[in-house]
């Protein structure tokens, strides 16, 4: 990865403001005076090397599990991004070292924890900083951790002597939040395909009625999601045998919500996942320092582009979406253990009372739901001030990301049960067959994963298939039937 030669041009714009800044010894907010509530200290040249040194250190105070190496990256990248837009007065090769770091797979170990989502995700971006300076601990190629000197010098990389400005430019962002952002609408996608072809081998496996995602019930409310999911559910159950042997049966007048309902639901959670996708590719694309530099008009502005409100109420509502999801799957999952309505032997076992099938699988899902429920309690709401009142109002956007991120591993693992379950189910409709993607994505699970027989502990076969669902091989095979 390289910098474009027009964003070293515009960094170098940006940047010879700020030495003129200093060389004339005006004061301005964080390139000449301290930061925060000390915004009206006035720092002399002769220590502005020191001030930027000493705001990455004071501002490593993160705490809990490191993030994974893939949202550091993308933390890294987005804030190589920001720079290089050349409104923060930082030197090209200041940004260089990161690209350098990325390139030589030199990641920052970075703690979730620590910050409140405005000036920045402050916290974790210092962190960041910190490995670029030859400070903290980095993560390199294969997983092995190492002081962030030694992983530098290895590299032939050279820790960074910030200078005025490039501390703060470093860290005042909302990259923590947006990189995780990114990852999320990323799978979210996935996530929602696999519901739908999940939720159609559910459908198959109890008997159910594609009628209910006929065109002409969608065209009289046209929210986009709900089309999308109709149009996949109607393709992913077309041609099949399954489906067609009880068509003019009089077995059941209607099917459950979770069954009848999922363009609706599914839908309407894509639609979420589309507001969110806008917000984060807006945010990815943008200045979020402070001060902001306008070389043109030769203007330093302060301002709140840091704060992380946009993406906070973002993220809040992805939570809410993908736990709806997880919330409609797990219902899905209780009908087909139900045998009073899936007319399946009960919680698929052969063995009833000597044995318990699937019964405490719907345990887990039930238990991840619910965890889900709290978990999108929205973190934009809340506020809590900092720095001696200065900065009064923050967006907590950071545990929305995180929390977010959380809400969607656990309905990727709620889909995973009922991918087991419906498969399982699909076994017991045999010698009928359902449709040929459906059978597709059923030849996937029993590659890996056999019928369950007789009790064995389920718990490695929800994680293989939880794997198949993240890694995006239940997508793939009924991909040319679903439409994103």
């Amino acid at each position: 990865m390289d910098i474009a030669p027009g964003a070293v041009q515009a960094m170098g714009a940006s940047r010879r403001v700020v030495e003129r800044i200093v060389a004339s010894s005006e004061v301005v907010y964080g390139i000449t005076t301290g930061f925060g509530k000390f915004a009206d200290r006035v720092i002399p040249s002769e220590a502005l090397e020191r001030l930027q040194r000493n705001l990455i250190l004071s501002h490593s105070v993160g705490v809990g599990e490191p993030l994974s190496v893939d949202v550091v990256r993308a933390m890294m990248l987005l804030r190589v991004a920001a720079l290089a837009r050349g409104y923060s007065g930082i030197r090209p090769e200041t940004v260089q070292t990161l690209v350098d770091m990325l390139n030589a797979d030199i990641t920052p170990v970075v703690p979730s924890r620590g910050s409140v989502g405005a000036s920045g995700d402050l916290a974790p971006l210092a962190h960041l900083t910190l490995a670029a300076i030859g400070e903290g601990e980095v993560v390199i190629h294969g997983g092995q951790h190492l002081p962030s000197r030694e992983a530098l010098i290895q590299a032939g990389i050279e820790p960074v002597t910030l200078v005025a400005k490039e501390g703060l430019a470093l860290i005042n962002g909302t990259q923590l939040m947006t990189a995780i952002g990114c990852l999320l609408v990323w799978d979210a996608g996935n996530l929602l395909d696999v519901a739908d072809v999940v939720g159609a081998m559910s459908l198959e496996a109890v008997r159910g009625t594609n009628r209910a995602f006929d065109r002409l019930i969608q065209e009289v409310r046209p929210h986009v999601g709900q089309g999308i999911s109709a149009d996949n559910l109607r393709r992913l159950t077309a041609g099949s045998e399954l489906m067609s042997s009880h068509r003019h049966d009089a077995h059941k007048v209607q099917d459950p919500y979770s069954l009848r309902c999922m363009p609706q639901v599914h839908g309407a959670s894509r639609d979420a996942m589309a507001y969110v996708r806008g917000v984060i590719e807006i945010e990815a694309g943008s200045a979020t320092d402070n001060p902001l530099i306008f070389p043109e008009q030769d203007e330093v502005i302060s301002g709140g582009n840091f704060h992380g409100q946009p993406v906070a109420l973002a993220l809040d509502f992805a939570a809410i979406a993908l736990s709806e999801i997880s919330s409609i799957s797990e219902r899905r999952v209780e009908a087909m253990l139900d045998p009073h309505f899936s007319e399946l032997p009960p919680f698929l076992t052969m063995h009833a009372g000597v044995e318990s099938g699937f019964m405490v699988s719907q345990y887990t899902a039930a238990a991840l739901v619910s965890e889900n429920k709290i978990l999108s309690h929205p973190a934009s709401v809340d506020s809590i001030p900092t720095s001696a009142n200065q900065e009064d109002h923050v967006s907590m956007g950071a545990t929305a990301a995180l929390k977010a991120l959380q809400v969607l591993r656990n309905a990727e693992t709620v889909l995973a049960i009922e991918l087991l379950c419906a498969s399982e189910g699909l076994d017991h409709r045999r010698p009928l067959r359902s449709s040929e993607p459906l059978e597709a994505v059923h030849a996937l699970v029993r590659s890996a994963i056999p019928r369950l027989g007789e009790d064995r502990p389920l718990s490695p076969d929800i994680e293989k298939a939880a794997a198949m669902i993240h890694g995006g091989d239940v997508r793939e095979a009924a991909m040319y039937v679903v439409a994103s």
